[in-house]
């Protein structure tokens, strides 16, 4: 695989390293190209091995993977969490509606289209006691 190729394929899974520059560890400078310091996952990888098996100290294995002293121990317990697939980050925000359940939407999406969208606001405020905004059941509804 070309190192093209490699870093479009980690551009488009989202896995490219914010600052591949700032990589200066030996084994991404060495020439190797199996070392790919675009590989955000490689890089974390490697900046863990560099302190738990070669002994680096926690603040040099993270400079010298592009990486802050905070931004070790976060990827460090990702790590110790998840295995391997911690080291992938994750998707960013929320990670769905924040107030609606599945029975809410079920009841907005169940309801007549000849009740006005504030009269259902009020109905699930009234039923499941949750206050939505009336956008929120807008979009609901047009899914």
């Amino acid at each position: 695989m070309s190192q093209s190729s490699r870093r479009s394929a980690l551009e488009a899974a989202g896995l490219l390293h914010p600052h591949p520059e700032a990589v200066t560890a030996e084994l991404f400078s060495s020439g190797t190209p199996f070392f790919f310091a675009m590989d955000k996952v490689q890089v974390k990888y490697e900046m863990l091995r560099a302190h738990y098996v070669d002994g680096e100290a926690v603040v040099r294995a993270a400079a010298a993977h592009g990486y802050s002293r905070g931004g070790f121990y976060l990827v460090a317990a990702s790590f110790e969490e998840s295995g391997v697939a911690g080291l992938l980050d994750e998707r960013r925000g929320r990670k769905g509606p924040v107030k609606l359940t599945e029975e809410i939407m079920t009841y907005v999406r169940a309801a007549s289209r000849s009740t006005s969208t504030l009269a259902l606001v009020e109905e699930v405020a009234q039923r499941f006691g949750v206050s939505v905004h009336r956008r929120t059941i807008e979009r609901v509804r047009r899914r």
